[in-house]
Parts: C-alpha cells; structure tokens; sequence
C-alpha cells in the first residue's frame, strides 16, 4: 500500500515528519546511502510506503571547519495509531544505533559532532509534546532550512502547531537576504 500524493490529502493526525541527516560514512556505505537505508527502515514504522524528500547537501554549521557536509532529507511516514510519539521516537533511535549512531561529543569550539545518521521527529500528529526526553514540533526545526526545505519539497502547506505560516513560508523567510536598514 502506498499514501496517495499529494501529501497534503492526508490528515495532519495521521502523518509523522522525521529529519534524515548523515556526513559520515559507516560500514562502506556513503552519508547518501545511509540516508536511504534509514527511509528503507522507515518503512515498519509506516503503515504505507514513507515519502522521502530529494537529498540536500548542506554545509555542517556549527561541527568546525573540517568536517564533511551534510545529507539531509525528510521522510513523511503514517504511524500506527497506538504508538506513541514517544515510542516512535525509541523506534527512531533503534535504526540510529543499528546504523552505527555514536553519540560523540563535540570537537573543542564545536557546538554539535558529525554522526552516521541523525533521525529526528519534527512533527507527530499535530501532537504537542514538552517532555526531558521529546519536544514536538521539533522546537528548532522552524530555524533550520536543511529541515524546512526538503519539507518544503513533500508538504509545503504544513503548519506546524506553534507557527502561524506554513513551511513554505517559514522556508522563504528564513532564506531572504537580510536587508540593513
């Protein structure tokens, strides 16, 4: 079974967004092919076959001069209603470590450190969620146009709850040249 497209025909309560991020190789697999066996994971997790954005290389801001862009991509899956959004979230983690995720700390002036893959959930069924564990909408992802642009690409009239713009517009505005005044 597959989701019809446009995405956008689907209920915010039924669908999940999950960030792909990779610019490290593991086990002779590229940042890229990495980044496609996670959706492939992705898959369970879906009761259809998930949506993935085209892969963006993106500069990794904020891990210091040396390391290696990033891929990224987002994937629009439909979970099961009985899981959680926390569930979903250890289920996330699971394909993290069972593709090699080492949680590494930051090279010395870096606020963040490369990784095999990074999946992140940045939107569940409209949930509102503030816990020590998962915040949802992910409370960064308005900022980052390496999420918004390919989310952008699959749904490009999602609202994210807390926002009043939608994802398109969040991606416009956060990539217009500043204007000094």
């Amino acid at each position: 079974m597959s989701c019809p497209l446009p995405i956008t025909t689907h209920s915010n309560a039924d669908c999940a967004v999950v960030a792909l991020g990779s610019n490290l190789a593991h086990q002779g697999r590229s940042p890229a092919q990495l980044i496609d066996e996670a959706a492939t994971r992705l898959r369970v997790l879906s009761r259809c076959k998930p949506h993935l954005s085209s892969i963006y290389t993106t500069a990794a801001v904020g891990l210091g001069e040396e390391a290696p862009d990033f891929c990224n991509a987002v994937a629009i899956i439909e979970p099961d209603a009985g899981v959680s959004a926390q569930e979903l979230l250890d289920k996330l983690l699971a394909i993290e470590l069972d593709l090699g995720r080492a949680r590494r700390r930051p090279a010395a002036g870096a606020s963040y450190a490369s990784r095999t893959i990074d999946l992140d959930l940045i939107f569940c069924r409209d949930e509102i969620v503030d816990s020590p564990a998962l915040k949802l909408p992910h409370p960064r992802a308005a900022e980052r146009a390496f999420v918004l642009e390919p989310l952008a690409e699959l749904w490009p009239d999602l609202v994210l709850p807390g926002q009043s713009v939608t994802v398109s517009e969040l991606l416009t505005k956060l990539t217009l040249p500043r204007q000094d005044l």
